[in-house]
């Protein structure tokens, strides 16, 4: 399937019945969007009462400050509703009554749920226990669990509370719990006592005890257990923690626009994880945007993304709340026990959105899997696509196997902004291989290296940048030049550096881009992991697209290794198990890139390897390989699930 080419029309049936279409009185997108960015005042105080939030707005939607010297300052000094105060709180739990709030589903098809009486009810006797543990406003909590009904209630209670929150998946060991927590110094953990993946349930009572030693700040951890006999005595049992707090309920306090509502973390994969601190208002007025306006989320919708609660997508996901839609939390394997896992969960669930990454859409058009025939999906409007760019291969496989009628909505952002900076419109076509416009009041654009725009230049590739300040811009990173929580109006130096310092006065985002000539954009990969053969930049993307279209490929990994005062380009491959590696696939291998790319893009090399090695989250590390095989240290091993896959990549070099 070439890029470009129309996958999805909808109806005007379709796009009248939109919320887009809805706020929009019918002004095409392209007005719209200029309009958002033109006026961002507007715009704003606009989203804020289009998409229901709960709290006092205040008079001013907008207050910047200029700095003559500091081209940078506006996007740290402008503040978005100076004057607002708010409840996250009141604003995911303004529903009442017996319906579902919160599903949650593990691998083995054990069902929970709480209707929203029972989760405002329990989130408020969980603050009040919080409270005679002696957590304040500003202090952390921190959850160490599945993706499961406990970390939400420990989210809620803690920002009804105004403490922050913090969280990662139970797969990571103890020092890539550590790398993180340990720096934000929490109060209290919440922790699982073990959790299923693949078939397999592996015990965390053991690395848990590391990182309790590990977090002297502690005052409490309560512990959510799997085992009914499992309870350290040196532990709190969590739901007689909730329980004591039953008679004593707290009711959830506004707070600052500003207020830090939680902590999220880079990947890791080079150096110990920056602790990036999110902003309540900020973050929320993005998530109600991009929900109800993007992926077309309204009241009474059932929404499922697949992710970890180390992931951003999982605090995207449970923001669903506060579009009173119910989130559906699943913790497993995608694939077990069959590739069909999701889509059985769409039926079983009647989920209108579904979310996935592009890894997992890739993995199914490869596998023999055919939902559109065994099953019903009738209720699913949205698929959501991110975590790395989709190819043109993968929009047709949803279109011609999942469903013809969905949106499918690829979505990019990051966890730096906890948002999109591209999302889809469900009142216009789809392209294959890409993500459909800007996001409405995110002035993004693609550039060269002198800041010139690319979006007349389409197919261009360049930098990702935001030219004005957003909503969701971080507080900053944790300890950035200070010992703790970041000074709104002076961040740190590690923040600027890593956002500013390239393009002064914009947001660099670390994506290597391009414009199309339908209004969206392709993502080519990221900007530190792009070759640069003979000093010609090259996105790693158009040579998986390639790969991956292999019958013998179940993936692959690009990186660029150092050598002869050059950079060569080196492929590694994981074939599907009956397929043999041989100077056949490598001469074809190299023929197809050369055909759909250039000669620049043809790998020097082309190894075969048992697996690659991948964040917990599931994302490729391209950095991490390309230094170890160029000598230099990869820095926190802990971020990577199986290092052992980079070894087997640099001993595989050694004879290549």
């Amino acid at each position: 399937m070439e890029r470009g080419e129309i996958v999805w029309t909808p109806s005007d049936k379709w796009a009248n019945k939109t919320r887009l279409f809805e706020f929009a009185n019918a002004v095409g997108f392209d007005e719209l969007h200029e309009w958002s960015v033109q006026s961002p005042d507007e715009f704003w105080r606009k989203t804020w009462q289009f998409c229901g939030v709960v709290g006092e707005q205040g008079e001013r939607a907008i207050h910047k400050t200029t700095n003559q010297n500091d081209v940078s300052a506006q996007f740290i000094t402008t503040r978005f509703f100076p004057d607002a105060k708010i409840s996250i709180v009141e604003n995911f739990l303004k529903r009442s009554g017996n319906g579902e709030a919160l599903v949650a589903i593990d691998e083995t098809g054990k069902r929970a749920s709480r209707t929203w009486d029972e989760l405002r009810h329990r989130v408020a006797s969980l603050a009040s226990a919080l409270e005679t543990i002696g957590v304040a406003e500003g202090d952390r909590v921190v959850a160490w669990l599945p993706n499961a009904i406990e970390v939400v209630e420990t989210m809620l209670a803690a920002a009804s509370i105004g403490a922050i929150f913090s969280s990662c998946s139970p797969d990571f060991g103890a020092q890539g719990v550590l790398d993180r927590f340990s720096q934000i110094t929490p109060k209290v953990l919440v922790a699982t006592d073990s959790y299923i993946y693949g078939g397999k349930r592996f015990d965390c009572l053991e690395r848990l005890a590391v990182v309790r030693k590990g977090l002297p700040s502690l005052k409490a951890t309560l512990l959510v257990r799997q085992n009914a006999n499992t309870m350290p005595h040196e532990l709190v049992d969590y739901e007689s923690c909730l329980k004591s707090g039953a008679n004593t309920p707290v009711a959830p306090r506004r707070f600052k626009f500003d207020h830090p509502w939680y902590v999220l973390y880079s990947s890791g994969t080079t150096g110990v994880p920056k602790c990036i601190v999110h902003r309540t208002g900020g973050v929320l007025l993005q998530h109600l945007k991009e929900h109800q306006l993007h992926c077309d989320i309204k009241n009474d919708d059932r929404v499922m993304y697949f992710t970890t609660t180390g992931w951003m997508m999982w605090n995207w996901l449970v923001s669903v709340l506060a579009s009173g839609a119910t989130a559906v939390l699943y913790d497993g394997s995608p694939s077990f026990p069959t590739m069909n896992r999701l889509f059985d969960l769409v039926d079983q669930e009647q989920l209108t959105l579904l979310g996935t990454s592009a890894k997992f859409i890739d993995s199914a058009r490869k596998s023999d899997i055919n939902p559109i025939a065994t099953h019903s999906l009738k209720t699913l409007r949205t698929i959501c696509s991110t975590g790395s760019p989709l190819a043109p291969e993968g929009f047709g496989w949803v279109y011609e196997k999942v469903a013809t009628d969905v949106h499918l909505a690829s979505i990019s952002g990051g966890t730096d902004i906890c948002a999109c900076f591209v999302a889809g419109d469900p009142t216009s076509s789809v392209h294959a291989g890409e993500i459909q416009r800007p996001c409405l009041g995110m002035d993004t654009d693609v550039v060269d290296d002198q800041t010139h725009s690319l979006k007349k230049s389409f197919d261009t590739a360049g930098e990702l940048v935001c030219r004005q300040p957003f909503p969701s811009v971080p507080l900053g990173f944790w300890g950035d030049g200070s010992s703790g929580l970041p000074s709104p109006d002076s961040p740190g130096p590690k923040f600027r550096a890593a956002y500013f310092e390239r393009f002064p006065g914009m947001w660099s985002h670390g994506d290597f881009a391009s414009w199309s000539k339908n209004g969206g954009m392709t993502i080519h990969g990221r900007s530190d992991t792009t070759l640069n053969p003979g000093g010609v930049r090259i996105g790693t993307a158009e040579i998986y697209r390639v790969v991956e279209q292999h019958s013998d490929v179940l993936e692959s990994l690009v990186f660029g290794q150092d050598f002869d005062n050059d950079v060569r380009i080196v492929l590694a491959v994981r074939l599907k198990p009956n397929a043999v590696f041989s100077d056949e696939i490598i001469a074809d291998l190299k023929l197809r890139i050369r055909n759909a790319c250039t000669p620049r893009h043809v790998p020097a090399v082309i190894i075969s390897v048992a697996d690659l090695p991948r964040t917990r989250s599931n994302k490729l590390v391209e950095l991490a390989v390309a230094d170890a095989v160029n000598g230099r240290p990869v820095r926190n091993i802990e971020a990577i699930a199986n290092p052992e896959a980079i070894t087997a990549i640099v001993e595989a070099l050694k004879v290549n």
